[in-house]
């Protein structure tokens, strides 16, 4: 099934992007409002911090999350499929 695509206003770090995806209007709000945190808290560690290294390091933060969680999930649905074998 495919999802029906949105366009979606975002404003990041005080630049305007156009987001074209899936998601809910809820959805990228709250993406778009976290992006904004966690640039904001890299930026207030290094304040001499470019926008463009803050940027980097914000997604490779959010890559090592991804890769963590996707671990954990594989590991919950090996001991489901463990538990359910018995």
């Amino acid at each position: 099934m495919n999802e029906e695509k949105r366009r979606f206003k975002a404003n990041i770090d005080g630049k305007d992007y156009v987001i074209i995806g899936p998601g809910s209007v809820g959805h990228m709000t709250a993406v778009t409002e976290l992006l904004n945190t966690q640039l904001a808290e890299i930026q207030n560690l290094s304040p001499n911090i470019s926008k463009e290294d803050a940027a980097i390091l914000l997604a490779f933060n959010a890559i090592s999350d991804q890769i963590k969680y996707k671990s954990e999930l594989n590991d919950l649905k090996k001991q489901n499929q463990d538990q359910s074998q018995d």
